[in-house]
């Protein structure tokens, strides 16, 4: 039979943090390359109109957004009001098959829950938001964002 030692403990060796660092690391950077960012050009110069009773969207996962305004490189594309999509510039036929795609991007459950945020330049004229908002209606896009600058509000008449 074996000897068994009476009396004192055996104390616990202490746990080696000599590779906590090299860890540290290694998820750092996983997630550096796992995560996509929003890589969105704005090829439209967009001064937003301000306005007074705005609420700001939790979540922003479920926004998409459209910018109609004055192209930034006028020599190229002239100075009347272009519409963006994502990257492209469009005509208005376009934005029911970009609605389309966009929805398709998202998971089943939120597809209905999707908004439009229209970035419209102060200056644009309504008749290409009025055209937009009825390409979007036809494509059953009904939850509509409108983007713009804070102000502070005015006395009220009461």
């Amino acid at each position: 039979m074996g000897k068994f030692r009476k009396g004192g403990k055996k104390e616990m060796a202490a746990v080696s943090t000599a590779s906590l660092p090299d860890i540290v690391f290694m998820l750092l950077f996983f997630f550096m390359v796992a995560t996509v960012l929003r890589t969105e050009e704005e090829k439209v110069k967009v001064v937003k109109p301000k306005a007074s009773e705005i609420e700001k969207i939790e979540k922003k996962h479920l926004i998409r957004y459209i910018n109609i305004g004055p192209p930034q490189d006028r020599e190229t594309f002239g100075s009347e009001p272009v519409i963006q999509l994502n990257d492209v510039f469009a005509t208005v036929q376009d934005v029911q098959t970009w609605v389309d795609k966009e929805r398709n991007t998202m998971r089943e459950e939120e597809q209905s829950k999707m908004w439009v945020s229209l970035k419209v330049d102060q200056d644009t004229k309504m008749k290409v938001v009025t055209d937009v908002k009825q390409e979007l209606r036809k494509a059953t896009a009904l939850k509509i964002l409108y983007s713009t600058n804070e102000r502070e509000r005015t006395g009220g008449g009461n």
